[in-house]
């Protein structure tokens, strides 16, 4: 069974490299949940401010297309989120990805109805708990339930052991099943092989440990990662919160849109 985990030796502050810009040349990779968008108690309660929508509208015009969103969730809620905007999308963890020229790429999951009927079972076991079955995936929220975590993991750990091709994410107060091929990684190694991200450096932010591979994969191209908030990371650059990712994609944009050049950011522990 596989997990998403920052490796064992990946330090739980971060060395101050070289600030961080962007560019004219930057490919743009953003979580949505905890990185673009603050957190909520339930999925379906986050709120997108109009400010946000402002601000990736004109990141995607001065980078020429080359922004993509790479989320745990599905696509048609970001879409749904970031109306009216129609970007690059990979959700479900790259289960489903839309490229740039609007063509959608599914990966074609195991069966997830027994694990979705464990967790169901557990939910009415439960009060508190969230069952949310997406295109490619089965998650298991526990924000309203912490004291759960343990028997959380302990039913969804078994659930995907019985089930051959799924493997099991650990997010923040979230399981989710989902195919083991599928990561946010391999989604971002697809938009950099395809235009309008094919030769920029990559940059890409996220928050979680289901973030990590798409740190990792970064690196290999020869990008940069930022961490929001805190805990052990293989990113190089970290920033506090979301309020503070999204100040600093405002900032971005204005500089790129009035001169093609931005303002850099070190990395700094919160």
């Amino acid at each position: 069974m596989q997990r998403a985990c920052p490796p064992p030796s990946c330090p739980s502050t971060l060395d101050p490299p070289a600030p961080l810009a962007l560019d004219a040349h930057t490919a743009l990779f953003l979580d949505f949940d905890g990185t673009l968008a603050d957190l909520a108690e339930r999925p379906d309660e986050v709120l997108v401010a109009p400010e946000l929508i402002a601000t990736l509208r004109s990141l995607q015009q001065s980078l020429q297309g080359a922004l993509a969103i790479v989320s745990g969730r599905p696509m048609a809620q970001l879409d749904a989120l970031l109306d009216p905007l129609r970007l690059p999308l990979a959700g479900v963890h790259g289960a489903e990805r839309r490229c740039a020229d609007g063509s959608v790429q599914r990966v074609n999951p195991p069966p997830l109805d027994p694990v979705q009927a464990r967790a169901e079972a557990l939910a009415r076991e439960i009060p508190g708990l969230i069952v949310e079955r997406k295109p490619a995936a089965v998650a298991l929220h526990y924000r309203q339930a912490p004291q759960a975590a343990a028997r959380c993991v302990e039913v969804m750990e078994g659930a995907v052991r019985a089930s051959a091709g799924l493997a099991l994410l650990h997010g923040k107060m979230v399981l989710e099943a989902k195919p083991e091929g599928a990561t946010k990684g391999h989604a971002i190694e697809a938009f950099l092989r395809e235009p309008p991200f094919l030769g920029r450096r990559a940059v890409f932010a996220g928050d979680d440990v289901t973030d990590e591979a798409g740190f990792v994969a970064v690196h290999a191209a020869g990008g940069h990662t930022i961490k929001v908030g805190d805990g052990e990371t293989a990113a190089r650059h970290r920033m506090a919160t979301p309020a503070a990712l999204r100040a600093w994609l405002a900032d971005a944009a204005r500089a790129l849109a009035s001169t093609g050049a931005a303002p850099a950011v070190a990395s700094t522990d919160p």
